[in-house]
């Protein structure tokens, strides 16, 4: 295996390990709040499902990232790359929802904890507190977006 294909397979993996690492803690503490918030008023389990599941996404699109490169650098069909700079350039091409999926994740799943605890003492409030968790995600969105730009120019 080249040297060119091993940096583009450890921006790959960068990709998913590190977002899912993020998402993972995330979605712990948003779950950790919310089971304390249904322990109290299980009517509001959808309201904070939700909550919890919004730093899950950041995994989602590391993944997505992953197998965009690995399909375009030929591990899922084509010609496989060999050159050492290509390769360095998917590596790099990886790192921006690898290491913003990390951490928005996290972020995000502290602001959902925070917007859980609004729902559970406001009920009504949900689509307000639905906003700040929302807000995190933009930044995720943007690390996808110009990975996969810089990914799929390549």
């Amino acid at each position: 295996m080249s040297t060119g294909m091993v940096l583009a397979l450890l921006g790959a993996a960068l990709a998913t390990i590190l977002a899912g690492i993020g998402s993972s803690y995330g979605v712990r503490i948003g779950g950790q709040a919310a089971a304390g918030v249904v322990a109290e008023d299980p009517d509001q389990f959808a309201k904070v499902l939700i909550l919890q599941l919004l730093p899950g996404t950041q995994g989602i699109y590391g993944l997505l990232v992953t197998f965009i490169t690995l399909s375009r650098i030929g591990v899922l069909g084509g010609t496989p790359i060999t050159d050492t700079k290509t390769g360095l350039m998917y590596l790099i091409a990886c790192l921006p929802i690898a290491v913003v999926g990390l951490v928005s994740a996290i972020y995000q799943g502290k602001t959902s904890v925070a917007s859980i605890g609004v729902v559970a003492k406001k009920p009504d409030q949900f689509g307000k507190a639905m906003l700040f968790p929302a807000m995190v995600e933009t930044y995720a969105i943007l690390a996808l977006l110009i990975s996969i730009l810089a990914v799929t120019n390549l």
